[in-house]
């Protein structure tokens, strides 16, 4: 039998998905699952974006251009403008979902063996689309103790080597839900600029954005517009995550003469689901009001209830819809499993997703859980219920005090 290719044995699995498997030999036991392993939002993707599709008249479902629709492009250009990000529809490219962004941002930017430096934890397809592009990640480590705050721009130095060509940050942050400053962000840009670099930035959680906060984009730092890669979708925002619509937007023209290459050799994004993005300027302004009223309510009580657990610690999100948790377990990859496999309390449990694969760094996340409060209040509080009863009886916990572990408990 010939060998896989060593790319492909060290393609990481997904943290969020590579225990469907237990979860759904559970469900056939009978077993209720909390589903706050993944971002999938239990809102209602907006009607009127729904409605485009089912009105429309097409009668031969066509390749669009590589691009995406020139008129989805084009209303694109007006929704940035409301966000105060200036840009003409020749700088924004449509992508089959955030992911393609990623990967054709990178495979525009680096060359295999080149280094791009990521804050951790990060997303988890970080990995993959770097790993799939032979790109090394360098990654720098933030803290749970200070809520995953950027780590200081001197620590981004030392990293910088020859190979070094980009920095990527996912603002608000996914896993943490961390909300980067514009103090922050400006202090990038120097280093950005100090070291000639790319600067990607994931913003698909613009949006969500909570206590008062406001979101600042790279693409309004002064003197960047060679340097930004910005990637965004809809997935989260209009809770449209199986349309599989985002975009790869930059002011640098080589860099989208480049990506569009790649998005030529894989035709065109979906025509339906654009038809049904497109809509978006149908969507009444008070829906991110509702939304964002409904996610700061979940975002307190989820996390009131994890830092109430004994043992558990977790910060409380700036943005996004996530969080992550510091558990006393010995091991989160065993305890997200032992939860499908082994545990239920009243028939039910939770599904969450092992911290391991937010990182780049081996070893790190053990005792960390990625929690996505994507479920109506009643769920999340009977997933609490869970996971409370869960970490009483789990066979690897770890009595902590003062953030230091004095064993496991068998």
């Amino acid at each position: 039998m010939p060998n896989i290719s060593h790319r492909g044995e060290l393609m990481p699995a997904s943290p969020i998905r590579k225990l469907v498997p237990f979860a759904e030999k559970a469900k056939l036991r009978g077993i209720k699952i909390y589903h706050l392993n993944i971002g999938q939002p239990d809102i209602e993707t907006p009607k009127q974006m729904m409605d485009a599709v089912k009105n429309t008249n097409i009668k031969v479902l066509e390749y669009s251009h590589s691009a995406g629709f020139e008129s989805y492009r084009r209303k694109l250009v007006e929704y940035y403008k409301k966000c105060g990000i200036s840009l003409n529809h020749h700088n924004i490219m449509i992508t089959t979902g955030g992911s393609e962004a990623i990967l054709f941002g990178m495979m525009s930017c680096l060359d295999a063996g080149d280094e791009i430096i990521i804050p951790e934890p990060l997303y988890a397809n970080y990995n993959g689309f770097s790993t799939a592009g032979n790109i090394v990640i360098k990654p720098i480590t933030s803290t749970i103790e200070n809520g995953f705050a950027l780590p200081a721009i001197s620590e981004f130095e030392k990293l910088i080597t020859p190979k070094t060509k980009a920095i990527l940050i996912c603002n608000p942050n996914n896993p943490t839900g961390y909300l980067y400053s514009k103090e922050e962000l400006l202090q990038l840009r120097e280093i950005i600029l100090k070291y000639d670099l790319f600067l990607f930035a994931d913003e698909v959680y613009r949006e969500f954005v909570y206590d008062g906060k406001e979101h600042f984009s790279v693409l309004n730092m002064q003197g960047m517009d060679e340097h930004v890669i910005l990637m965004d979708s809809i997935s989260k925002r209009y809770s449209a995550c199986g349309a599989r619509i985002g975009a790869l937007i930059s002011r640098n023209n080589k860099i989208m003469e480049t990506a569009l290459k790649f998005a030529q050799a894989r035709l065109s994004p979906p025509t339906l689901e654009q038809v049904l993005a497109e809509a978006f300027l149908d969507v009444p302004d008070n829906y991110f009001a509702e939304v964002e009223k409904e996610y700061v309510g979940r975002r307190n009580l989820c996390i009131a209830r994890l830092n109430a657990m004994d043992g558990v610690l977790c910060p409380l999100p700036g943005g996004a819809f996530y969080g992550i948790a510091r558990l006393p377990i010995d091991d989160s990859d065993k305890f997200c499993q032992w939860l499908l496999e082994e545990f239920n309390y009243n028939n039910e449990t939770v599904m969450l997703a092992p911290a391991t694969g937010f990182y780049s760094t081996t070893g790190l996340g053990k005792d960390e859980v990625r929690i996505a409060y994507v479920l109506k209040k009643e769920d999340l509080n009977k997933a609490m219920d869970c996971l409370q009863a869960a970490l009483k009886v789990y066979p690897g916990k770890v009595e902590k005090v003062h953030g230091s572990e004095l064993g496991v408990l068998n």
